[in-house]
Formats: C-alpha cells, structure tokens, sequence
C-alpha cells in the first residue's frame, strides 16, 4: 500500500450509495472499496439518507472499513418527501409506470435534478480544500453527469463518466414529445464533450455512443462490465436443512415491466400439476424486494408451499443464499442492461437458467458453459429446462462453467483496470499507480 503522499485522489459522484441498497450501489461502493490499493484514494459526494426501497448497512460499513470518505448533502428530489431515512414500499407496476412517466415529464434528466445544486456546492467547497486529481460521476441518475460537467468547467480537472445503463436507449425512459428527447440528447452531447473517458459496462452501450456522436474516439470509450467480489464468496456453505432431494433454483434481483416471475410460476405450476410426485422437490426462492401482485400470483397458483419470498436481505447474505442454491434463475427483457447480479452468479460458479432476449448478453451467458437460455415468455421452453436441471439435479450432473471463465469479473481486477483509465490520464507520474498482486493486495 501506497504512503498517502503518493495516492492520487479521485472524487466520485453518486447519487446512489450505501446505505441506499438495490444494485444501483453495488459497483459504486465496490470501486470506491479496491481503489486505494492502486494508489487512488476516493472521496464519495452523495447525498443523506432518506425514504428508498431498500437499504443495506452492511455494504456502507464495507465502505467505511475500507478507508473511503464520505461527503452528504441535502437533495430537493422525491425521495425528500421522506425526511429521515425510511423504508418505502414498492410500488406495483402500474403505478411504477405512471410515477416513472410524471417524473420523465417534469424532470430533465431525471427526478434527481434538485440535488445538482447542493452538490456542486459542495463539491465546490471540498475542492477549494483539498487538492483532488480526478472526477468519476457515475449514473443514473444522469444529473451526476451534469454535476461532474459542472466542476469540470469550473476547476479543469480531468471528468470519467460511467454508464451503468444507457441514458438515451435505456429501455424504460420515457421521452413524452421530441422536445424532451432532443433536450436529453443535447444534455449528453454536453457531457460527452466534458469528458476525458467514458466507461460503459455493455457493448451495445459502446456502439450505441460511437454511432450517436461522430466526434466520440473508438478508444475514449472503454468497457468496463460488471462484476463480484470474491470476498463476499467467503461465506458458509453449509447445506440448508432439508436441501436433501430438494433442487433449489434461486433469483437475486427487483421484478419491473417484463421482467416478471409469472413465466417461471406457471411453468412450475404446469410441471407440479403434471408430475404430482415433484411436489415438494423443486422450489422457488426469491431474493429482493417484493411486489403484492407477485405474492398474489402464488397463491393463486397454489405455489405457497414450493415459493419463497426472502425479501431484501443484506448484501453477503444474499450471495450466501445463491452460493447454496443448485441452479440460478436470470430474466432481462433486452440487450442494452448489464445486471450486476448476472456477474454475481457468475461468481458462484452455479447453473444458469436465463430467460432473455437475443442479443450479447445471451451470448455471455452461453459462454460461461453452464446455463440453458429459454425465449423471454416462452412458457413451455420453461418447462422443458426446469424438468431437464431437475433430471441432472437427481443425477448429481449440473453444469459447471468453463475454468477461468468468472475470473475475468473480479471487482478487484475490474478496479485495477479503472484505476489505469484514470492514471491514463495524469500529466505526469507520481508513482501513484501501484502493480499489486490482484488477490493479495
């Protein structure tokens, strides 16, 4: 580890970060986390808790042990509506939709707007202090792009910007006239120009960026995907009671849009009805937030007894519950999101059934050498794998995935490689950069 005369120092803006929960934090808190054993010594500007789906102290005490300082602010956004920090239900997703398609009509870029004030503010205060080396926003919410473009015109530092999902293709942004869409479009040209690297965790997303905007460098953006922390894969391993010639297949994750379990409850109910003697052999576990709708398609189902609804557990908790699972249940309903969860199971080493689109993420999955991928709404393709991993299940034959093949996701690798964009950009070499051995760093 580097003496603290020799760290660069990088601040990061993020709306969302612990002990906010959900996967919106996850590859935020994990960089913030492994920086610093590459010489870079980050500081998180974001905002006070208050009223979120979830919330995960284990991964904000992650932080904290890590050395990473943290700056809060106040936000004029939604969430305000809820002062302190309070659990708040999930909406259904009829009404997911129409809060989704007010807020997209009101706010430009987003919901989060109100906090752009505060936190170049701020940021403003905390750079006059100190002296920093390097800008990394992170978004959505995309106003941490507009807050990153703002201090770099104002202190000329360099400014990474990083996609976790597209902002104009993203599948589930509404842009309600063409005016609201140029608007957007104008708002990311801007941010593009600002930048001096942009990271994206998809290829499509790559593409998308270099086909939109003639004057973006094939090498100015970089992929950069999603990963795991193998030190959450350090868990307890032991067998459930009562496992024995029980197939568990488990989902990590939020249901929205199409991205729903009802292909998988009906198929399992389908195959329970059919086969009455694999009642009580295979069962559902879900790991996340819950929805009613979903809850009330079980019992309609009569699934009560073969579905379990784990709620959101902590961070390492719910790796251990996949690490203990027999296959992993994935669904994405297009090919422009990278779902950090997907590269967890990865990390797993544990059977894939994937319900997804065609496209580069079904390829990925493909390639990891042990999953089965099934058509999105295709209930009888369901059907037909949850009854062959059920017949390799009893044979003790699931798949396992290609040796090395999960490596190449390893948060702390995947960092390291950050820390090189980053580095890429310093004027001179202070010998901050620091080659360690990737594990034992």
């Amino acid at each position: 580890m580097p003496t603290d005369d020799l760290f660069r120092k990088v601040l990061i803006i993020a709306y969302y970060f612990p002990p906010m929960g959900l996967s919106g934090v996850q590859r935020t808190v994990k960089f913030a986390k492994y920086l610093s054993k590459y010489g870079w010594k980050p500081t998180v500007l974001t905002v006070a808790p208050a009223g979120y789906y979830a919330f995960d102290d284990s991964l904000l005490e992650e932080a904290e042990q890590a050395g990473v300082s943290i700056v809060r602010t106040t936000s004029l956004d939604p969430n305000r509506v809820f002062r302190r920090r309070k659990t708040v239900r999930m909406p259904s997703e009829r009404m997911r939709k129409v809060l989704q398609f007010v807020g997209d009509f009101i706010f430009i870029p987003d919901t989060k707007i109100g906090w752009r004030s505060a936190a170049v503010r701020a940021a403003s205060e905390l750079l006059q202090r100190e002296q920093f080396d390097l800008i990394f926003a992170t978004a959505p919410p995309q106003t941490d792009f507009l807050i990153g473009t703002a201090l770099k015109k104002r202190f000329d530092l360099p400014l990474v910007v990083d996609y976790r999902d597209a902002w104009l293709d993203y599948p589930f942004k509404y842009f309600p006239t063409p005016l609201h869409r140029m608007l957007h479009r104008r708002l990311e040209r801007r941010v593009l120009k600002a930048a001096d690297r942009v990271i994206v965790t998809h290829r499509r997303v790559k593409e998308m960026l270099l086909r939109r905007y003639s004057a973006l460098d094939y090498n100015e953006v970089v992929i950069l995907s999603q990963g795991f922390d193998v030190e959450d894969l350090e868990v307890d391993r032991t067998p459930r009671a009562g496992q024995a010639g029980r197939m568990r297949i488990s989902h990590s994750g939020t249901f929205y849009a199409d991205r729903s379990p009802g292909v998988m409850l009906r198929a399992l109910a389908a195959i329970l009805r059919d086969n009455p003697r694999l009642r009580g052999r295979i069962e559902l576990n879900f790991i996340g937030t819950v929805r009613e709708e979903d809850r009330a398609l079980v019992r309609k189902l009569n699934l009560q007894e073969s579905v379990t609804f784990q709620g959101y557990l902590p961070h390492r908790e719910s790796i251990r519950q996949l690490a203990v699972s027999d296959v992993l249940w994935f669904v994405l309903d297009n090919d422009v999101q990278t779902p950090g969860k997907l590269y967890e199971y990865f990390g797993t080493r544990r059977p894939i059934l994937a319900s997804v689109v065609d496209g580069y993420t079904k390829q990925l999955i493909e390639e990891s050498g042990a999953a089965v991928t099934v058509p999105l709404k295709d209930g009888a393709a369901h059907q037909t794998a949850i009854l062959d991993l059920f017949t390799r299940f009893e044979q003790r034959r699931l798949p396992r995935p290609v040796e090395g093949f999960a490596d190449r996701f390893d948060r702390l690798k995947l960092t390291g490689e950050l820390a090189r964009q980053f580095e890429s950009l310093m004027d001179y070499d202070r010998h901050a950069f620091v080659r360690m051995n990737e594990r034992t760093a």
